[in-house]
């Protein structure tokens, strides 16, 4: 009914029922990968009502099983693209727009590893569409609080460069920077981000 796919690597049906709604993916060796297509094959639709939550799980050594939920599969919407290079966490927290569920464990303690695990959990519509919903408000309200904390940081950043010296600029009336400061603020912003997406959030 199900499977998934990594990219360079073959298609993944091989799951386990790990109850009679809940089916679990085991990914080897998944250090590397950062996004991970789940979809249905084709074969059996979700029963008439029902709809599929995908979860991920990145076990640690001396950390409980924490499932974060990804998004949703439905017969109305057989596949998605995630990405996970960001939740490779057990910290509970909103990780690029996705809700860390601390402790929720719905498929079992699982082994420690450095396997990675999708958890496909089929609900009532109802259920999943309200997940849906609730993820989507967390996504938008992550991208507000995202664009709030980087113009903070772009005004105190350009702030402590401003001049109003009458031999430096052509109107003492106004508030001028150099140009090199907002280049060296993009280059220093754009570097955190990509050594840390989240650097944002402790700003």
């Amino acid at each position: 009914m199900f499977a998934i796919l990594v990219s360079g690597r073959l298609v993944q049906t091989n799951y386990e029922l790990v109850a009679e709604n809940r089916f679990l993916f085991t990914i080897p060796e998944a250090d590397t990968i950062n996004h991970i297509a789940v979809f249905m094959t084709g074969t059996t639709p979700f029963p008439e009502g029902t709809g599929g939550m995908v979860y991920f799980n990145w076990p640690e050594p001396d950390s409980p099983s924490n499932w974060k939920l990804l998004g949703v599969i439905a017969n109305e919407k057989p596949s998605s693209i995630f990405k996970i290079s960001n939740l490779k966490s057990t910290e509970n927290t909103l990780v690029n727009g996705c809700t860390s569920v601390a402790l929720y464990n719905p498929f079992g303690q699982q082994p420690i590893s450095r396997n990675a695990q999708i958890g496909i959990s089929v609900e009532p519509i109802e259920v999943v569409n309200q997940h849906l919903a609730s993820k989507s408000n967390e996504s938008l309200s992550n991208f507000v609080q995202f664009c709030q904390k980087m113009v903070t940081s772009f005004v105190n950043y350009i702030s402590s460069f401003s001049t109003t010296q009458a031999s430096m600029v052509p109107n003492p009336n106004e508030t001028y920077v150099p140009i090199s400061s907002v280049q060296n603020w993009y280059q220093n912003f754009e570097r955190k981000l990509a050594l840390n997406p989240n650097f944002w959030q402790s700003l």
